[in-house]
């Protein structure tokens, strides 16, 4: 999967939060194959997808914002955000590790922490119908960026025929570079996915299968706002 996050700077309403002007794009893209070259640096960025019991949603939520710097104090957590289009009563969060080694070690005291146990797993467990994950990387022409103002986020996933970025990369960087210099976006990163949903990325049309768009609003944790 490739993944690129990007601020736009729009005219004109949105149909949801009007008083903000710029929204944040994802962009995803992702392959089975993966044949072209990727970030050299063992960084690495988990994608988490929760889909959360409609009845206790805003529950779940404020249960969250009350303890998830228990979270927070483990690892770098890059952003959270909820669901407003394309999908109901879901969170998304996005988790920087340094290795795998470190993700282990990571998940191995959060097991430990009796405060992150107790005071937030054990109740928010319930609550969650189906977790998803997947491991990514940024391209290596890339680099993780924050905009400049707050705003709404659009996580855009493309379903790409398999090859990899040998195939598809020139055309995605060149489609992404396009819509950058419009003015009315900023990329915040691309990110390729290793282990997850595989085979998806933008613009080009003779080598797409399906897309998706998902329209989030982040969290009032959440580091990018």
């Amino acid at each position: 999967m490739m993944c690129a996050l990007r601020s736009l700077l729009l005219k004109g309403k949105l149909p949801v939060a009007p008083a903000r002007s710029d929204v944040t794009r994802s962009v995803q893209a992702k392959a089975t194959f993966a044949t072209g070259s990727r970030q050299h640096d063992t960084t690495l960025y988990e994608f988490r997808t929760y889909s959360i019991k409609p009845s206790v949603m805003n529950a779940y939520m404020e249960l969250t914002k009350e303890n998830f710097h228990l979270r927070m104090a483990h690892s770098e957590m890059v952003g959270f955000w909820t669901y407003e289009l394309g999908g109901l009563n879901k969170v998304f969060h996005i988790w920087k590790y340094d290795s795998f080694t470190h993700r282990s070690a990571v998940r191995a005291k959060l097991a430990q922490d009796k405060s992150w146990q107790e005071n937030y797993l054990a109740k928010a467990l319930p609550m969650i119908e189906k977790q998803d994950n997947e491991i990514t990387y940024l391209v290596p022409w890339c680099k993780l960026q924050k905009p400049e103002k707050e705003g709404v986020y659009e996580m855009v996933s493309f379903q790409f025929k398999p090859g990899g970025p040998a195939v598809w990369g020139a055309s995605f960087q060149a489609a992404i570079s396009t819509h950058v210099n419009t003015g009315y976006t900023k990329l915040v990163g691309v990110f390729n996915t290793e282990y997850g949903l595989l085979n998806q990325v933008r613009e080009s049309v003779r080598f797409l299968d399906n897309q998706r768009n998902v329209l989030l609003i982040p969290a009032p944790f959440s580091p990018l706002k």
